[in-house]
Parts: structure tokens; sequence; C-alpha cells
């Protein structure tokens, strides 16, 4: 029943946040910040890991592929589809589940913990709004970092095999380009953005009805990245179900 009380909880949270909104002014103000803090602060990281994951991931297809009836051109497109599909969009969010929801955790737990999520209510400021909904409108560019983590973890695939030696630039661009499917970027970007969604409000929950002091502010920080990597990985498998079967 608690899990059922907290789903519930959940969706309530949602339909309050857009409810009895802030003057677009301030509005306007906290998206942009949010935008810097969300968005912005994790590009270093997302093409960090991009970038050593497709080499990663070509350098194992590589190995695996010691037929020589099989053509090389195979670890270009097995690059392409593992990042494409599932590296970028699912791996890259897990990742930023830690980084941006830690944060967005911490942030609202330390306002719940000292009382200014109370001060804002008793101004008459709907609180969830305040700090919830510029936090979704921000991760709507969150599919703006997926499309430069795919470009970086194909460079990357490229350089590993190119210079690994594994195969040379022209087989790597023809296996790249080897039967695409225009859809699969649009499933890629349609599920990049149900992961912002998600990204933007499970923690926000976590932090918003946190309960307690400094440590609890560090338990729900934990407690929301579980969670939200949890609800990521079974909505990545429904969207693929229904979009992909």
């Amino acid at each position: 029943m608690n899990y059922v009380s907290s789903i519930g909880l959940y969706f309530i949270m949602i339909k309050d946040t857009f409810r009895r909104m802030t003057k677009r002014s301030v509005l306007w103000r906290l998206i942009f910040q949010e935008i810097n803090d969300l968005v912005l602060k994790s590009m270093g990281i997302v093409i960090f890991i991009s970038f050593f994951i497709g080499a990663v991931v070509t350098i194992q297809t590589a190995l695996n592929l010691t037929n020589p009836l099989i053509p090389k051109e195979l670890i270009g497109y097995a690059a392409r589809q593992s990042i494409l599909l599932e590296f970028a969009p699912t791996f890259v969010s897990v990742i930023m589940a830690g980084k941006v929801g830690s944060f967005i955790t911490s942030s609202i737990g330390t306002m719940r913990v000292t009382e200014q999520i109370d001060a804002l209510e008793v101004m008459g400021i709907n609180s969830l709004n305040y700090l919830v909904f510029p936090k979704i409108i921000a991760m709507l560019m969150y599919p703006f970092i997926i499309g430069i983590a795919m470009f970086v973890g194909i460079m990357g695939a490229y350089l590993a095999g190119v210079y690994g030696g594994f195969l040379d630039g022209a087989q790597f661009l023809t296996g790249l380009r080897d039967d695409f499917i225009p859809f699969h970027v649009f499933y890629a970007f349609f599920k990049t953005l149900v992961f912002a969604f998600l990204l933007a409000t499970i923690p926000a929950y976590h932090g918003y009805y946190m309960k307690g002091g400094a440590l609890e502010v560090g338990k729900a920080s934990t407690t929301s990245f579980v969670w939200t990597s949890v609800v990521i990985i079974i909505t990545n498998y429904i969207i693929t179900q229904l979009l992909l079967s």
C-alpha cells in the first residue's frame, strides 16, 4: 500500500505543478537557471562517457568478429545501432539520474529542511510550480544532449575502429550508412523526452516530500537515484515493446 500511495502522491504532485502558475517573468528566470544547472553543466560528463562507450563498443564488436567471412562493415553498423538505440538515450539517462537527479533532490530537500518551501506557501506561491515546473521545461533541452552523445559516441567508435587497426574509414562509413532506418531516430528521441520528464519529476518528488534533517537529504538523493533508474529501465522496455515490436 505504501508504493500505491507514493505513486498516487506522485501523480497528484504532477497535477499540482501545473496549477496556479508563477509570474511569467519569474518563471523565465528560473527556467534559464535550470537549463544552466541541469543541461549545460552536464555536457562535459556526457561527452566524456559517450566517446569512450562508442570506442568500447567498436573494440568489443571487432574482437568478436573473428570469422573472415563476416564483412568488416558490420562493425560500423553494430556501433551505430548500439549507440543510437540504447547507449546514448538509455545509458546516458541512467548516468544523468545520478548527476541531475541527485542535484534536484538535494536542492529541493534542503529547501524543505530549511523551511523555505513553507515560506513560499505562506507568501501564496504554488511551491510545486515554482520549483518543479522550471525543471520540467528545462529538461525539454535534454534531447539536445542526447543528440550530441550520439554524435560523439559514433566519433569515438570511428576513431577506435580506424586507429585501432580493426577496419579502414571507408568500411566504417559504409557500415554506418548500411540499412539505416529513420524511424529509429524518432524512437530514440521519443524515449529521450519521456526520460527527461522522469528525470525532472521523480527526483523532485523525493526531495519535495522528504522529512527529517540533513541526513535524510542524503538518503532521499540515494533513493531518488535508485527509483529514477528503475523507472527509466522499465519505461525503456515498454516503449521498445510498443514502438519496435
